[in-house]
């Protein structure tokens, strides 16, 4: 079948380390840092969090144009959890010999974002639960604004701050619920056709400025701060989406539940997107429409019928199809662009 649909164990990971014998008190926060072969995003993604002044952090916020002046300890307490799944470049032994504050988790098989991130709960002592991508680069005191908001919004199941482009640009990382209309023009040939459609627009709020806290959708994964309480009652992420969709879906439940999802502009971050996922382009292409299949199926009108789910696989394996010939075109004109010029024929300078 081209999107199955598997189940989903949420919450139901077993820790795989031993507790130490006597425990420090619980931190105000617990950060999942999913690893696998990024070892060089990892390093600089934990250096921001334990040492700030580190040369390859200040070397990010400076590409970024906002330069690191201060550095403002943090006054919330805050334990960091790193889940390798099956790393081949030295990243755990990178984390165990340079970070030894971090917890290490070695986990196998690879259980993918959600499951990553649920081994890590598993292991969480904080009031609240943060996932933060490895490719982020974060800004001194960024949980403390982050946390000092959660606080003052005892509703928000989850809350997202501003995250920027390498270059400083605003990252659409809050948005809408996905819509068909969104899903036949982003990231697809029709995008050429119309880049200023209103369903992409919609779909990445590019009508709003981003600069003031608001009420939202959904929140990138990238950096997602989750209050205990929520997951208590909804749950975990579901494992089910191996990658992709499952920020969408925790959200669609938290709502469904009665939380509020919330963005803050305050605390910001750097965030290079897929620079995992980027080596397996093709891969990735697939599973994120295997995810959008599982999405929809369980979240939309369309899903609750058999004729309405055919449609729907039918319509996706269309849009990966057009995605991946998309990113063909794309691949070849960087060829032909990167290609030198023909040399032209060498005229005499004989008559």
């Amino acid at each position: 079948m081209l999107f199955p649909l598997p189940a989903a164990t949420p919450c139901e990971y077993e820790p795989r380390m031993t507790p130490p014998v006597e425990e420090s008190p619980p931190p105000d926060v617990s950060l999942a840092v999913l690893s696998w072969n990024s070892r060089a995003y990892t390093r600089r993604c934990l250096a921001s969090l334990y040492r700030p002044e580190d040369p390859e952090v200040l070397a990010a916020w400076e590409r970024a144009g906002r330069p690191l002046e201060e550095f403002p300890r943090e006054k919330v307490t805050f334990e960091v959890i790193v889940v390798d799944q099956e790393s081949l470049d030295g990243s755990p032994e990178m984390v165990a010999e340079e970070f030894p504050e971090a917890v290490l988790v070695r986990q196998k098989p690879n259980l993918g974002f959600a499951g990553g991130n649920n081994v890590a709960y598993r292991h969480a002592r904080g009031r609240y639960f943060l996932l933060l991508n490895s490719d982020t680069v974060a800004r001194p005191g960024w949980l403390t604004a982050l946390l000092g908001y959660a606080d003052a919004h005892p509703r928000a199941g989850l809350i997202g701050p501003k995250l920027l482009n390498p270059d400083g640009t605003l990252q659409y990382s809050c948005r809408a619920f996905p819509s068909l209309g969104a899903g036949l023009f982003r990231h697809t040939p029709l995008e050429w056709l119309a880049p200023r459609n209103p369903y992409t627009s919609s779909y990445l709020m590019q009508e709003w400025d981003h600069a003031a806290p608001r009420q939202v959708d959904w929140l990138s994964g990238a950096c997602l701060l989750a209050r205990r309480e929520m997951i208590d009652e909804i749950g975990c992420l579901d494992d089910g989406y191996f990658m992709y969709f499952e920020d969408v879906d925790w959200a669609f439940r938290a709502h469904r539940a009665g939380w509020e999802v919330h963005y803050t502009p305050e605390p910001i971050l750097l965030h290079e997107v897929g620079r995992s996922s980027d080596r397996r382009p093709k891969r990735m292409i697939v599973m994120h429409h295997q995810s959008a299949y599982r999405y929809f199926r369980q979240h939309s009108r369309m899903g609750r019928s058999l004729p309405g789910r055919a449609v729907l696989a039918a319509g996706l394996a269309a849009r990966a199809a057009l995605t991946l010939l998309r990113n063909e075109v794309i691949k070849w004109q960087g060829h032909r662009a990167a290609a030198p010029a023909p040399q032209q024929p060498r005229r005499s300078p004989l008559p």
